[in-house]
């Protein structure tokens, strides 16, 4: 058993961590290779929420999520007296999307993975007004602005691996919209894929592509939860009738080399008699 000063703490959350206003989601708080005993304290952005309380028996749970609780979370356990603390958790991204959202991050190129030393553009759009609304990302574990921001857009003239994050777009009132998952790569492959969740029904479209060119290469393997699923002579895998058993990390392999891993969500497609809606 490890003592406390050495014991890890972990979160994960169920049943997945792309969410519409109203779901129900609950993190949950583990320490590895440990024993019970443990009280646990939650952190959303790296601050502490006043009602840690109700997570303390390690599991932390909201229901019906609202925009307000998307958020990077942590968590960390105590026990004993003098109490001794695990480290905090890594991260765990929740989503939270409106049903009818007026706000937009838009990015360009539009796509999750991104080569190191490229360029990147990103835009809060509003429906109403974009006026107020501005990009903000957390990366390595701070919450910041974009360091080159004119009204509601970043932009971000070569990318480093330490721009990977969720970026977001945030009013001057402080709520979060349309958050989304960013990876920088500084190796010569990546998978171009949706940054917003598919629609079921839909058609998933995933591309290897190379640095050099930037277009699909020829040969690819694809792989999801680490099996390979495909592998094509095209560089492109199409998936026609996305289900929700498709949901998962994909990755795609070359003899160039290997991206990151995406998360893949699907959500079902909501219909109201004046207009369809994620």
């Amino acid at each position: 058993m490890l003592c406390s000063a050495e014991a890890q703490a972990a979160v994960r959350v169920s049943p997945q961590p792309w969410l519409t206003e109203g779901d129900s989601v609950t993190l949950i708080c583990e320490v590895t290779g440990s024993s019970t005993g443990w009280t646990f304290s939650w952190f959303r952005d790296d601050d502490r929420l006043s009602d840690s309380s109700r997570g303390a028996g390690g599991s932390y749970t909201l229901s019906p999520a609202a925009l307000q609780h998307t958020g990077v979370y942590t968590c960390r356990a105590e026990r004993g007296r003098p109490a001794y603390y695990t480290k905090n958790s890594s991260t765990q991204t929740l989503w939270i999307t409106g049903q009818w959202s007026q706000v937009s991050l838009v990015i360009s190129p539009s796509r999750s993975q991104h080569f190191s030393s490229d360029s990147l553009s990103l835009s809060c759009e509003d429906q109403r007004n974009s006026a107020g609304w501005t990009v903000r990302r957390y990366t390595d574990r701070n919450t910041e602005g974009c360091s080159k921001q004119t009204g509601s857009t970043c932009r971000i003239v070569s990318l480093r691996t330490s721009d990977s994050g969720v970026y977001w777009c945030q009013s001057e009132s402080g709520e979060k919209r349309h958050p989304l998952n960013i990876t920088v790569h500084d190796g010569d492959v990546i998978l171009e894929s949706s940054v917003d969740p598919v629609i079921e029904g839909h058609t998933l479209t995933l591309r290897c592509l190379h640095r050099s060119t930037n277009s699909p290469i020829l040969r690819a393997d694809f792989y999801k939860d680490g099996s390979l699923v495909q592998n094509q002579t095209t560089g492109e895998m199409n998936i026609t009738t996305v289900s929700k058993s498709h949901e998962g990390f994909y990755y795609c392999k070359t003899e160039r080399g290997q991206s990151l891993h995406s998360w893949i969500s699907v959500r079902g497609l909501e219909i109201t008699s004046d207009f369809m809606c994620l």
